[in-house]
């Protein structure tokens, strides 16, 4: 899949086939996010991968939004030595696009950090940013019904060039 194309392409699932990922697209997805630039080069993301069920139950169970977590084949947990916001998307999104070229779907959730922390034994030293579920869905899924077709502001309302 070409790098736009997988971009443009890519919608959040939040429902999720019963199958697993193969230990080698997930080891993609993986070496997406190790791959990802950093401020500095410090490399601040830590990778945290659930698979167990009762696990990933037990992390969907603090988050009122977080039900589908349940469903997903794994859920990533990043968590960072030094808190970096736009590393830590960086490192989602890579591994986001990544999981999408491989036809697996994703969708990050909000969780109380120190509850996912808690649940995972993070040391406390280290700050959970962000937690992603990853999973295969139904082809029919993979693209936006009509009836909620991506509507996005026009290009030229959003950039300015040279100034505001």
């Amino acid at each position: 899949m070409d790098a736009y194309r997988a971009v443009v392409d890519k919608r959040d699932q939040r429902a999720f086939l019963p199958r697993p990922i193969p230990d080698e697209a997930l080891r993609r997805i993986l070496q997406a996010a190790r791959m990802t630039g950093s401020s500095k080069n410090s490399e601040p993301n830590r990778l945290v991968v659930v698979r167990d069920p009762d696990r990933r139950a037990a992390l969907a169970a603090v988050g009122a939004f977080a039900k589908f977590l349940v469903q997903a084949a794994a859920v990533i947990v990043i968590a960072q030595t030094q808190r970096h916001e736009f590393d830590a998307g960086r490192c989602a999104q890579n591994m986001m696009v990544t999981a999408w070229g491989e036809g697996i779907g994703s969708c990050p959730a909000h969780l109380p950090e120190a509850e996912v922390a808690k649940l995972l034994k993070i040391p406390a030293d280290l700050h959970v940013n962000r937690v992603i579920a990853f999973g295969y869905v139904e082809a029919a899924r993979a693209t936006a019904p009509k009836s909620v077709a991506r509507k996005r502001k026009p290009l030229d309302e959003l950039v300015h060039w040279e100034t505001w």
